[in-house]
């Protein structure tokens, strides 16, 4: 796989390491590390970060939360897990700025396509935070559209299984792994990779996807390496 630019996706609940709430700051690092370690490869990251780990609108609505209020704290705790993120990277010695969907500055400036690209093309990193900045929208929706945006080569969804599978593994011992998907056969199977917005809307744009195993230490560089690991999601 020649990879030039990337959109990686990270889950909110995967920062939370082996925490039941927050960020796990060895976790955090353990990320940052293998960001940093492509980025001095000459890939381009641009990277898309869930909130899961603080708050996620749509359980919030079984609460008693508004959907939209409860979607907006969700766009937060992204903003929260973005900043984290960034101090890590810059921590490392690797440059990264934080751009948000709805204004916020001095936290993060606005996105801006052609700005972020230019922080891609210095070797900076860029963390899109805020997810869409709508309502009723997911960071996987959110994801898929930056990488469009941002014209990467692929989109890569780093979470704590190895791939797509025919059924829950966790639940259903006779599930067995993709090495390969196309996205129609995600939504005719309604498979649980990510939601069917952002599926339809990288297969639209002819966005491939490559769901990993980030919590593995080296498996980021693996993926970009050509390894067989993770599933690919395509047409």
């Amino acid at each position: 796989m020649d990879y030039e630019r990337i959109l990686l996706k990270l889950s909110g609940e995967s920062l939370m390491g082996t925490k039941e709430y927050g960020i796990d700051e060895s976790h955090l690092r353990e990320y940052a590390l293998q960001i940093k370690e492509i980025a001095e490869q000459g890939i381009q990251v641009a990277i898309v970060i869930g909130g899961g780990n603080i708050f996620r609108g749509l359980s919030g609505t079984s609460k008693g939360f508004d959907r939209v209020k409860g979607d907006q704290m969700g766009m937060l705790a992204t903003v929260i897990n973005s900043l984290a993120l960034s101090s890590a990277l810059e921590k490392e010695g690797k440059k990264a700025h934080v751009l948000t969907s709805i204004r916020m500055e001095p936290i993060g400036r606005l996105f801006n396509k052609w700005e972020a690209i230019d922080f891609l093309r210095k070797g900076e990193i860029v963390i899109v935070a805020g997810g869409t900045g709508n309502p009723f929208f997911t960071t996987d929706t959110a994801s898929v559209l930056r990488g469009v945006e941002l014209e990467a080569d692929v989109m890569l969804k780093g979470t704590r299984v190895d791939g797509v599978y025919t059924a829950d593994p966790e639940k259903d011992p006779t599930a067995t792994k993709f090495d390969t998907v196309t996205y129609d056969e995600i939504l005719e199977r309604g498979l649980k990779v990510m939601d069917l917005t952002a599926i339809a809307l990288a297969k639209d744009n002819a966005l491939p996807i490559v769901v990993f195993d980030m919590d593995t230490s080296g498996n980021l560089k693996k993926v970009l390496s050509g390894n067989n690991i993770g599933t690919i999601v395509r047409s």
